[in-house]
């Protein structure tokens, strides 16, 4: 069933915080969401045997890719390959979400 606006719901972070919960579970695959206060970030990190498809939903996050940095607006979605650094952080004034599926999950 779908727990997306339930978990989403409940992910009020304050400014400069990044709060995270896991959507769903599986052998091969990981979904999480995240949920960016003004001047949250997801620090640069890599998946060394995993893709990773980032999915704006709600606000505008700033996501880098191999030093590489675009905006996105929700809805809008970034593959990262695997093993590319990659993070994420929010300019805004509000809260951003974005949700990450790993395949194979990490």
């Amino acid at each position: 069933m779908d727990s997306y606006a339930a978990v989403v719901a409940e992910m009020v972070p304050d400014e400069g915080e990044r709060l995270d919960a896991e959507l769903a579970v599986t052998d091969d695959t990981l979904v999480k969401a995240f949920a960016l206060g003004p001047g949250g970030e997801i620090p640069p990190h890599e998946h060394p045997d995993s893709t990773n498809v980032l999915h704006v939903a709600e606000g505008n996050v700033t996501v880098a890719v191999d030093g590489d940095e675009t905006q996105v607006v929700a809805p809008g979605t970034v593959v990262v390959d695997r093993g590319a650094v990659h993070g994420a952080r929010n300019e805004g004034a509000n809260r951003a979400v974005l949700t990450a599926t790993f395949a194979p999950a990490p």
